[in-house]
């Protein structure tokens, strides 16, 4: 009985796990060297092949002295978010929304239970992150992947907003 038993467990330990497919995306927000510096609000969602907004990840901005919400009026300074999905969204959004970050690297990571990407079909999509900094610039970049696919992973490189921005999904 035991041998089997120890069998049993040594071939379920030695067989490959079954993962839920996961994606995770690295944002770098640069130091950068001015005198009025304020931290950049940034948007990360998914878009499918024709441009469409499908998944709202990530909304970071303002909320200054603890008042929910209150930054929430330049949220359309976020553009291409604002017109694509931003304007339908009531915030805050519980798990979507939060404060805007210090420069370093920001790492976010979301599985298939997350409830914008419970919805999502398999397929090739684009992730967009955005960027914008009061008495600064704004940034935009994409990065294509495939969700339930095969496992990829991919990166974009921003000039001033946005440092390095990678992604890994995995099936």
């Amino acid at each position: 009985m035991r041998t089997t038993v120890s069998l049993i467990i040594g071939s379920l330990l030695g067989a490959p796990a079954v993962h839920a497919a996961d994606l995770s995306v690295t944002i770098d927000i640069p130091r950068i060297n001015t005198a009025e510096y304020h931290r950049p609000y940034v948007a990360v969602w998914v878009e499918d092949a024709n441009g469409k907004a499908v998944s709202n990840l990530s909304v970071w901005y303002q909320d200054k002295d603890g008042r929910e919400g209150h930054g929430s009026k330049w949220l359309p300074d976020l553009r291409q978010w604002w017109r694509k999905s931003g304007r339908t969204l009531k915030v805050p959004v519980d798990g979507i929304t939060g404060p805007t970050r210090p420069a370093g690297k920001h790492t976010l990571n979301f599985d298939q239970g997350h409830p914008e990407l419970a919805r999502l079909p398999a397929g090739h999509y684009v992730l967009v992150v955005e960027a914008v900094r009061e008495v600064g610039g704004r940034e935009l970049l994409k990065i294509p992947f495939e969700w339930k696919g095969k496992p990829t992973t991919g990166s974009a490189r921003g000039t001033t907003e946005l440092g390095t921005v990678t992604l890994t999904a995995r099936p």
